[in-house]
């Protein structure tokens, strides 16, 4: 049956390895009997051994490594001893499988996109800037057989695209993840097509998505995030801050009852780490988490109850420092952690308890999913919901939007109204009620109607 009894299940990584080593044995394959792989000077190419119904020994070259993916051959090896068994001729099915896969190899992006799909588009309102498209954001990819596309294909174009190339001539700007999207959701348009129309077997990227960027403040501002808490989930919330400062203690008590008695007992003080009172205060004032890392004692004000410093997102526009009042329960919460840190007068106020220095932008990360674990709350959950229930709230209690914008530090009131203002109570129906019974001759104080039209204080 061939020169080597090594066998191995045949896949895409083992193929791939083998492929770089030297020439060498037949490895067979342990999923089908007779199917194998002849690595050989010209490279590797399946094979299969097979009986005839008279008991002779044949073998059947089933096509070379590249042209068949292992999953195809071994398919094809399937098919051939099919028709072995039923007393056929298994060459005519390699040959017509040969000639389609090889086919479906010439087919390239190039080819299709400027015959049958341009054919297609063309028939389309934008279809030539569909096709211009796909060409200028898909250079590299013209000439690869459709079904060769993969993971790694995508992640390198879209690592390139991002990047751009200011060394390039003329210089290549970098695009952004939406521009992206457009252009691959066109190419996976294309693909699509060219599965259904029989050209390719099936869509190669069908399953493979862009990697979304890291989200900047901007975009967390306007994720999903974009929510209230409700009564139950509030609830939640300080429960879970409950739950996770006694894990915390709990912790502790163990390592110092085995042998770790040099480590502070948590046991005796308000706030196990800085993770609770942090996100108590962005309950209590809305603050973005970059001002909060940012935040230092002399930025607080014990006597006038309120915080004073310069935004960050916005210290390029407003250089000067906005004054921002504090509610008692916030109050509370700094008064409390400033005399557990021993009353400093510098520094910040949720420092590393490492260096000392500020927290990395990704502190709050690991405490504030454990809190949403330990509190039952949502896992899509992020941190700025905690800033936009604050927003939240303030205008359902029928705050002014003015007051709100400048409490969340909106640089322009406009966000605002977009993002909040659909929350307001019913000011405009009230009005309009207001008028029309002021239409009736009806005396109105303040925001009550005297229905006997007497005059009152109020």
């Amino acid at each position: 049956m061939g020169k080597s009894t090594e066998k191995a299940k045949l896949t895409a990584r083992f193929l791939l390895e083998l492929s770089k080593s030297p020439p060498g044995n037949d490895v067979f394959d342990t999923e089908l009997a007779g199917f194998h792989v002849r690595h050989g000077q010209r490279g590797l190419s399946f094979r299969l051994y097979y009986r005839t119904k008279t008991g002779n020994q044949r073998m059947l070259t089933i096509g070379k490594y590249g042209v068949f993916t292992a999953t195809q051959a071994r398919e094809t090896a399937r098919e051939a001893l099919a028709v072995v068994a039923q007393g056929g001729d298994p060459r005519a099915v390699i040959e017509e499988t040969k000639a389609e896969a090889q086919h479906q190899q010439q087919q390239t992006l190039r080819s299709y996109l400027r015959t049958d799909y341009a054919d297609h588009q063309k028939r389309r309102k934008d279809g030539d800037a569909t096709l211009r498209r796909i060409e200028n954001s898909f250079t590299d990819w013209l000439d690869k057989p459709m079904e060769t596309l993969g993971l790694a294909d995508v992640e390198r174009w879209q690592s390139q695209k991002e990047a751009g190339a200011s060394d390039a001539d003329p210089p290549v700007k970098p695009q952004a993840y939406q521009t992206l999207k457009r252009s691959y959701g066109a190419l996976q348009t294309l693909l699509n097509h060219a599965a259904k129309r029989g050209v390719i077997t099936q869509n190669p990227l069908k399953d493979i998505k862009l990697q979304k960027p890291a989200l900047t403040d901007d975009q967390l501002e306007a994720d999903e995030g974009r929510r209230y808490l409700e009564a139950s989930e509030r609830e939640a919330f300080f429960a879970g801050l409950d739950a996770y400062q006694e894990e915390k203690r709990a912790q502790r008590r163990s390592s110092r009852a085995h042998g770790k008695r040099y480590l502070p007992d948590l046991d005796g003080v308000a706030y196990v780490d800085h993770a609770a009172p942090w996100l108590l205060l962005m309950y209590y004032t809305g603050f973005r988490p970059g001002d909060l890392f940012g935040l230092r004692w002399p930025h607080v004000s014990f006597e006038f109850k309120s915080v004073r410093k310069i935004i960050e997102k916005t210290a390029h526009q407003s250089p000067e420092p906005q004054t921002f009042p504090l509610s008692d329960p916030a109050m509370e919460v700094l008064e409390t952690w400033w005399e557990q840190q021993g009353k400093p007068s510098s520094g910040y106020v949720f420092s590393s308890p490492v260096t000392g220095k500020r927290l990395g932008k990704d502190a709050m990360r690991k405490p504030w999913k454990r809190v949403r674990q330990l509190a039952g709350l949502n896992d899509g959950m992020v941190l700025y919901t905690l800033r936009h229930n604050f927003a939240s709230q303030l205008v359902m209690a029928g705050v002014d939007l003015l007051t709100v914008s400048k409490l969340m530090a909106h640089s322009d009131i406009q966000t605002t109204i977009k993002y909040y203002a659909h929350l307001q109570p019913d000011h405009k129906r009230n009005a309009v009620q207001l008028f029309a019974q002021i239409g009736q001759g009806k005396e109105v104080i303040g925001k009550e109607l005297r229905s006997d039209g007497s005059s009152g204080a109020h």
